[in-house]
């Protein structure tokens, strides 16, 4: 559709126009002209709205949908229409379906089925077959269907051998390998962080160790083998320094923090909501206030809303039983707005493209129209009424937001709330 944006302010810091408040005139998906009072000779709809803000299309690098398999907790029409609507141009699609997305004609179905859709999908292929770390999967074969990364969705390589293997295969074609990292040993039958709370609930605790072993492990196999390694959802202090101190030395890696690690702590489980119960599991405010800082110091190079639906049936449950996962799209903005500034959010919720060598549209004249669309001063709380997806499975239920995705203009389409 061909539409005017009216006085929206544009967050772009790659945008000549960036912090300037602007009308702008899209043709056939293309950005025709920006500037002040457009002319419109009723052959363009319209966008208005108070305190409108637009910046580069918002990408989520780690989004579970269920289908194919577990349709009724999520199915990609409806995944991708409630992306849209949390303002996100673009997800990265995690391969734990059922049957796991290891090979071709897996990759090449959820891209069908995501086809003409405003948000465009990016799957993921499993590193190993059917994610169960024995034999590396057709990583070769996958990447020429589209898939954009490499990765098991929650499980981490114990044989190390394997893992340094994917990383010297993928170099033959730029992949990028995706390492989850917790040792299943130490974590064993853990539900929760290990510490004050988890000791006070008499919930069985997973130690910060669990994680920083096995991210120490994989930076070591990278300095190794080369290649290029991605550690997502990362969770404890002592892992943003490893991967600090990684990255000092040069080595190709990125990582990702969620959004519920950003700003829930492991209090939050005083009741035994099984909402809270998620891989990795929430920290202490000391790991919380470490990840802010490696967010705020570029150490973590992208923020994700991990989103993972679950039924009702796997998660309304006795807390040690209760699968992990939180859903987290519709609440990914509000919420990171009441701990990170404005353009450090963009930034983190952008950068994901650059990671998976997926193209970038900065708000110009002549480029592609890949927009999110916001605004960033209402203070309100997420309830039931805002949850978009089949899953209601939120850990931001009566939580305080601030600010809220409208939608996006991408791929030619317009999709809002309204």
């Amino acid at each position: 559709m061909n539409l005017i944006i009216r006085k929206a302010k544009v967050v772009d810091p790659q945008s000549p126009f960036h912090n300037q408040t602007v009308d702008v005139k899209i043709t056939q998906g293309v950005i025709e002209e920006i500037g002040t009072s457009l002319l419109n000779i009723d052959t363009h709809e319209e966008l208005q709205q108070e305190g409108l803000h637009i910046s580069q299309g918002w990408f989520d690098t780690s989004v579970s949908l269920g289908e194919p398999g577990w349709e009724d907790r999520e199915t990609i029409a409806n995944g991708l229409s409630v992306a849209a609507k949390s303002g996100f141009t673009g997800i990265a699609l995690q391969p734990n379906s059922y049957p796991v997305m290891d090979n071709q004609s897996q990759i090449h179905f959820v891209k069908q089925k995501a086809a003409g859709a405003a948000t465009e999908l990016f799957p993921i292929g499993a590193l190993t077959k059917n994610s169960e770390d024995k034999d590396l999967a057709e990583l070769f074969d996958m990447k020429n269907a589209g898939a954009v990364a490499f990765g098991d969705y929650n499980k981490s390589m114990a044989n190390a051998n394997l893992l340094k293997i994917g990383l010297q295969y993928t170099q033959d074609f730029d992949g990028l390998v995706i390492a989850f990292s917790q040792d299943e040993n130490i974590k064993g039958n853990g539900v929760a962080n290990e510490g004050i709370v988890s000791t006070r609930l008499g919930l069985k605790g997973i130690p910060n160790l669990a994680e920083e072993l096995i991210v120490a492990r994989n930076l070591f196999l990278l300095e190794y083998t080369g290649g290029k390694l991605h550690i997502p959802t990362v969770s404890t202090a002592k892992s943003v320094a490893l991967i600090k101190e990684a990255k000092a030395k040069g080595l190709n890696v990125s990582c990702s923090v969620s959004v519920h690690h950003l700003v829930l702590t492991d209090e939050k489980l005083q009741g035994f909501d099984t909402r809270y119960k998620v891989t990795p599991p929430l920290r202490t405010e000391a790991d919380r206030k470490a990840l802010l800082a490696g967010v705020l110091d570029n150490t973590i190079d992208c923020i994700t809303s991990d989103h993972n639906p679950i039924d009702i049936e796997h998660k309304k449950m006795e807390f040690d039983l209760a699968k992990n996962g939180t859903i987290g799209l519709e609440s990914a903005f509000g919420a990171l707005q009441t701990v990170l500034p404005l353009d450090k959010i963009i930034e983190k919720l952008t950068f994901g493209k650059t990671i998976l060598n997926i193209e970038s549209h900065p708000i110009e004249k002549g480029n592609n129209a890949s927009l999110s669309l916001f605004t960033t001063e209402e203070n309100w709380t997420f309830n039931k009424e805002n949850i978009l997806s089949k899953s209601k499975n939120s850990a931001f239920l009566g939580q305080s937001m601030k600010g809220k995705a409208i939608g996006i203009y991408n791929q030619g389409k317009l999709v809002t709330h309204g």
